[in-house]
């Protein structure tokens, strides 16, 4: 084989293995249970991949998600009893958008907490280095503070 033929082997074979990707199609009763399966798709991450939704992941538990949701979407179940059985069945970490409630509060306040904290460290700092200032001028003698007094009226005087 020569190499001409060997590269075009290669190069079909390059863009052929997307075209071996599975496409899943479901047929849906209703056009609007389509939608919700999008939807849904979106907001549910693959137990797996765990950056990627249901939607985009081609992982075997993702398909068998897709295939559970499209049974649950045309038996009639509502957005939330789905969403309620997959985090029953794999955590809350299935969902990109999780609950306010539970263990989850701690991730949503989380950042308003850090922030809160950082600024009481800030006032703390500046309200020490306040006081170490004012004890400072406190502590010196009456001879010190009236010789700082004669050199700051100097140097107003001068400027």
């Amino acid at each position: 084989m020569n190499r001409t033929s060997l590269l075009l082997v290669i190069a079909v074979a390059m863009f052929a293995a997307p075209a071996l990707a599975l496409i899943e199609t479901y047929d849906f009763s209703d056009p609007e249970l389509e939608v919700r399966y999008q939807s849904l798709t979106q907001e549910l991450r693959c137990p797996k991949c765990q950056n990627q939704n249901i939607a985009d992941s081609n992982a075997p538990i993702s398909q068998d998600l897709r295939k559970l949701l499209h049974q649950q979407l045309e038996a009639g179940e509502s957005d939330d009893e789905i969403l309620d059985h997959m985090v029953a069945r794999y955590g809350e970490f299935v969902r990109y958008r999780p609950s306010f409630g539970g263990v989850s509060i701690i991730l949503w306040l989380a950042p308003a907490l850090l922030l809160l904290a950082a600024f009481g460290v800030l006032l703390l700092t500046l309200r020490s280095k306040s006081r170490a200032t004012t004890a400072g001028v406190a502590s010196l003698s009456a001879e010190e503070q009236a010789r700082l007094a004669s050199l700051l009226n100097k140097v107003e005087r001068d400027s």
